[in-house]
């Protein structure tokens, strides 16, 4: 029977050169859930706009063990089987940190992220946090934080990963809305695999507000620009600038 891992983590920035401090994820197996959560060390110090975000400061991960010492660690090493679904809100960014340690996933992949984009296109945000209060889920969360042992911080990979959890149902219900008959782990893999065109307008640039059918009509050149030039667009953004410019 196969296992679900939601996994999160926090680290020391978003660069290149930036590592995990926090790894945090549940195993859902049947009825049974596993909670896994540890601090470690990194050789990169923490970027104070990463403390910002995650409150965690260089003192509270003194002494820790290094990210592929950690039992977290450890266990997702022995958890990483393609029998097993691992998922993730924007899973590029965690697999990417992940990959700094080595670790390349072989369990079946659902982000999501982009899952959120597919079936609540029409909301003005996917982040995690925005379902969080968008769908009521911090009403119910500190029943569900409290039946696991878990803290509530938004930001702390833990309490993400428990936020995931109950937007994980949300997602199954709008997925079967949509999808009637089908099996729900099943899609939602298939959904993740599958880019998203952006139709709504741009939320920033020289043509915020125009989507970017209407720009690629007015200046077919800015959008190349943006391809070449901005390292930040995500991939569902690469590839609808793509298909417009074809």
């Amino acid at each position: 029977m196969a296992k679900f891992v939601l996994l999160d983590t926090e680290t020391t920035g978003a660069g290149e050169s930036d590592r995990i401090i926090q790894l945090g994820y549940m195993v859902l197996d049947g009825k049974k859930v596993d909670v896994y959560n540890d601090l470690c060390t990194a050789e990169v110090p923490i970027g104070f706009g990463a403390m910002e975000v995650h409150g965690i400061t260089p003192d509270m991960i003194e002494g820790k063990p290094a990210c592929t010492q950690t039992s977290a660690f450890q266990t997702l090493c022995e958890l990483n089987t393609p029998d097993n679904v691992l998922i993730i809100h924007n899973a590029p960014f965690d697999l990417g940190m992940l990959a700094k340690e080595s670790f390349t996933s072989q369990m079946r992949l659902i982000d999501t992220l982009r899952c959120a984009r597919h079936l609540f296109e029409d909301e003005e945000a996917h982040r995690l946090q925005y379902f969080r209060y968008r769908l009521g889920l911090y009403k119910i969360e500190q029943a569900e934080a409290d039946a696991l042992g878990i803290v509530v911080k938004a930001h702390d990979a833990i309490g993400d990963v428990l936020v995931l959890k109950l937007f994980l149902t949300e997602l199954r219900k709008r997925l079967q809305e949509r999808f009637e008959g089908v099996n729900p782990i099943d899609k939602m893999v298939e959904l993740t695999q599958t880019p998203v065109f952006y139709t709504r307008p741009l939320k920033f640039g020289k043509y915020k507000g125009k989507t970017l059918t209407e720009i690629a009509e007015a200046d077919r050149g800015y959008l190349t620009w943006m391809l070449g030039n901005m390292d930040t667009l995500d991939e569902d953004m690469r590839y609808s600038i793509r298909r417009v410019l074809e």
